[in-house]
This record gives structure tokens, C-alpha cells and sequence, in this order.
């Protein structure tokens, strides 16, 4: 089957979790026997952050064929503004440019590539494909988020696509009903994220000098909310002499940061606390650690942090942060906690205070996300694009 993924995000050199999602669903793909297009939109030029197969077509709508689209700056002022405003007309300023510069190359692609289904990333690749040019061709929309945002946030025309869809994907159970309850005839189905499987747990039961609370996830305030987790480490610091923390993730405000590391210093942890930056092997991270603390806002999965459990890592996030409180079952393989820093200190502490406790929790974990292994993952997805084919075959 001819299938072409359709993710209008950023790819080059990005290491989020969307990028790695789209990678590993192309190669996938490619490796049971699809013919792949995989088709984003990006202002850079170069290579992606994960491999992608060498059988597996890859074209940037912004630079295709010679044809140089770059996101004018009087578009990015008029989005800032309007997003100042209006979230909705923010967003939709992507897709005027979309719309004004980049459907003649969507269409030579579509038309070269001749796609049976098409699997799109989020509404804004459905809005260009089913409103913009009318493919012919079914549309899988996937959500990689909180589907309820789409009905809040995103514009009109995407939600209004949204429901043009022939089947959209959620990842948690629980996402469905968004969907279903503004399109009732909608085909909607629950896929998770492939979580990679280990033989072997990460051993909580060695006695270290030192132990470790890690988390993976950029810098972002308003998501991932690491200050929460180091405001919760430097209240338990002084109670628990034998715990560093390690933040791995990308940087994302100066200012930010800067506050960060102040706190830092106001509790003289700096021999304690390490910022570590990107890496490009989270598994040999993850088997360093002894608890993950994951004190996001909001996830669409929470990948790292599946990542993690699956390792054998037990897990501490936040009762309202959704997929992270699906994940995550509290007192079996993890814990939940009320919002703010304390909180969170209250079950980090529970955590670091008992050994084994932690390493019957890390295996309740591992075994929870063995409902996320490959081989289940991928069968539903083929099963799925198989049934949307036979329905335009018929």
C-alpha cells in the first residue's frame, strides 16, 4: 500500500517527541512493505535528530524542488499579535500560508506519490488536504495531544476538517469522547505510543552512594514545569543527603533558566542539581536513575515517562495532568500528587524514603506498558489503515 504521512511541523534536527513519533511511524511503515512519503514543513534545511529509512521519501514543502517558501516575518508578527488576541487566529495564520504558498507543491507530491491513505500529524495538514484541495484520498487524522484542545484553541476550518476525516486516532482511551461527542458518526480509535520493551529492569534494589531523580523534557515553564520538581528537590535536599537530580532537555527561555539556577545557588546545590542537555540515548539515562518525576501541565502521552516505567522506573506526576494520570496508576506503579511543588515533594519523598518500595513499584511499571509494545502498537495501526483503505475500495 501507498501511504504519505503528513506532518506540517518542524522535523530538521528536532528532538520532541512528534519528530520521534513521525520517524518511527515512517520507518514502520516502510518496513512492512508500505510504499512511504512522508511530507513536512519546515523553514530549516538538513538532517532529521532521528533516522529515518533510506526507502522512505522525504519532502519539505518550504523547500521543494528549488521552490524556496520561507514563513515571512510579517506573517510571524501578524501570528504573535493575533495570538496576543485570539489563540485561534494565531493559528490560522499558519494555515494562510499554507493555503497562499505551499498547495501547489502538496498537490505534485499527492499527484507523483498517488497515496492510498493518507495519515496526517494534526488538523492542519487534514485542513489543506480535505478543504484546500479536495484530496479523493482518505484522510487518518492523529491526535497527539488532548483532543479537546482542537475544539477550544485551533481554528475553525481545522475543527471543521477534523470532521472530514475518515477515522481519527486518539492515544488514550479517555481522548475519545472530545471527538465523539461533537462528531457521533466519527470512527474513533485508541492507538497509544510504541513504548520500547526491556528484558531487563533498571535494578532499584543496588545499594549506591548516591541516587538519582531524573526527568527528560525541554525547559518549558508552562509545560513541563521542571521548577516545580527543583522547588520540591531543594525542600527534600537537606532530609535526603544521598539524591542528585539531573534535568535532561533542551533549553527553551534564557530567563527561565537563569531563574532556575538561581534557585540553585540560593540552596547551594550546585554539586547536586545538573542541567544536562539533549541526548540521543534517553534509554542509557533512564537505567542511571533510581525514580522519574515527570511535573508536566499537560501531555498528549508522555513518552519519556512511559519510557521510563517501561525500564522499570517508577513514576511521580500530577493527578491533573491528562495521559500522565492514565499512565501513571497511584500506589501501583507510581504516585500522583495534588498540584504544587510540596505536593510533589510529599510523594518524591515516599519515593526516596523506601527502597523497596521503589523497586516493587519500577516492576508494577515495567509490567503496565507492555500494553505498548511494538508488535501491538504497529497491528493496531495497520489494522486500522487497512480497514480506511477497504472502505475506498468499496
Amino acid at each position: 500500500m501507498k501511504l504519505l504521512l503528513a506532518n506540517f511541523a518542524k522535523m530538521i534536527n528536532d528532538s520532541g517527541g512528534l519528530a520521534k513519533v513521525t520517524c518511527n511511524f515512517a520507518n514502520e511503515m516502510q518496513k512492512r512493505g508500505h510504499e512511504v512519503v512522508l511530507v513536512y514543513s519546515d523553514d530549516c534545511e538538513g538532517e532529521f535528530f532521528f533516522p529515518v529509512d533510506s526507502g522512505v521519501k522525504c519532502f519539505n514543502l518550504r523547500h521543494y524542488k528549488g521552490r524556496h517558501k520561507v514563513f515571512p516575518l510579517a506573517y510571524k508578527l501578524k501570528r504573535e499579535v493575533l495570538r496576543a488576541i485570539d489563540e485561534r487566529k494565531g493559528r490560522a495564520v499558519n494555515d494562510e500560508f499554507t493555503s497562499r504558498y505551499l498547495l501547489d507543491n502538496i498537490r505534485e507530491i499527492i499527484r507523483d506519490s498517488r497515496p492510498d491513505v493518507i495519515i496526517a500529524s494534526q488538523p492542519a495538514a487534514t485542513k489543506a488536504l480535505l478543504m484546500d484541495i479536495s484530496v479523493g484520498i482518505p484522510v487518518i487524522t492523529m491526535s497527539h495531544g488532548v483532543p479537546e484542545d482542537y475544539f477550544h484553541t485551533y481554528p475553525v476550518d481545522e475543527v471543521e476538517a477534523l470532521g472530514m476525516s475518515t477515522a481519527c486516532q486518539v492515544l488514550m482511551p479517555s481522548f475519545r469522547e472530545a471527538i465523539v461527542k461533537r462528531y457521533p458518526d466519527m470512527r474513533v480509535v485508541t492507538i497509544g505510543n510504541v513504548v520500547p520493551q526491556h528484558v531487563e529492569n533498571v535494578n532499584l534494589n543496588v545499594e549506591k552512594e548516591v541516587y538519582k531523580l531524573i526527568t527528560v523534557g525541554r525547559l518549558v515553564k508552562g509545560h513541563k514545569r521542571p521548577h516545580l520538581l527543583l522547588e520540591a528537590f531543594c525542600s527534600l535536599a537537606k532530609e535526603f543527603p544521598d539524591w542528585n537530580l539531573e534535568f535532561w532537555g533542551a533549553e527553551d527561555n534564557k530567563n527561565y533558566m537563569k531563574s532556575m539556577l538561581e534557585m540553585v545557588q540560593r540552596n547551594n546545590l550546585e554539586d547536586r542539581v545538573f542541567f544536562k542537555g539533549t541526548t540521543s540515548n534517553v534509554d542509557a539515562v533512564l537505567k542511571q536513575a533510581d525514580v522519574f518525576v515527570f511535573p508536566s501541565a499537560y501531555e498528549g502521552f508522555g513518552l519519556t515517562l512511559a519510557e521510563a516505567m517501561s525500564l522499570g522506573l517508577p513514576g511521580v506526576g500530577y493527578k491533573s495532568c491528562q495521559a500522565v494520570n492514565e499512565l501513571i496508576q497511584d500506589g501501583y506503579n507510581g504516585y500522583l500528587a495534588d498540584e504544587g511543588a510540596a505536593a510533589l515533594a510529599d510523594k518524591m519523598r515516599i519515593l526516596m524514603a523506601d527502597k523497596q518500595k521503589r523497586s516493587k513499584m519500577g516492576s508494577n511499571a515495567h509490567e503496565s506498558m507492555k500494553q505498548y509494545a511494538s508488535e501491538n502498537i504497529w497491528a493496531q495501526w495497520e489494522n486500522l489503515i487497512e480497514s480506511v483503505f477497504s472502505l475506498r475500495k468499496a
